[in-house]
């Protein structure tokens, strides 16, 4: 996600962006990072652990937008010696792409207000 130059002297703009179905958030930022560090390694375990988090919490992350979505997200494949695969359904690159395009788009709609209010920031 893009975003201003980090540090003491630069201000910095981020966007959080929730889809919610009813009181449950079916893809926020941790569920996109997740969906995208899966499509990254090929493994659930790889990229809970590249995102610092406990393979239950990726797991029930998977679960809650299974709950969420018409249709899987992330497709697994149980393993034996060299343990199992996951993978990106079609329906989770599509919504992974809807979410990063929706993200990039508010930060551009976002640019000219925000550039007004960060020449207002203490530096």
């Amino acid at each position: 996600m893009p975003r201003a130059r980090r540090g003491n002297t630069f201000p910095d703009l981020r966007v959080r962006l929730r889809v919610y179905r009813g009181d449950e958030v079916a893809l926020g930022p941790g569920k996109a990072s997740l969906l995208a560090a899966i499509a990254e390694t090929g493994s659930l375990a790889h990229a809970s652990r590249k995102l610092g988090m406990s393979y239950m919490r990726a797991w029930n992350l998977l679960k809650t937008m299974d709950r969420c979505f018409r249709e899987p997200v992330v497709r697994t494949l149980r393993g034996g010696r060299q343990g199992g695969r996951a993978e990106l359904t079609r329906n989770g690159r599509e919504i992974l792409d809807l979410y990063q395009a929706m993200t990039e788009e508010s930060l551009k709609q976002m640019l000219p207000a925000w550039r007004r209010i960060s020449r207002r920031l203490r530096s």
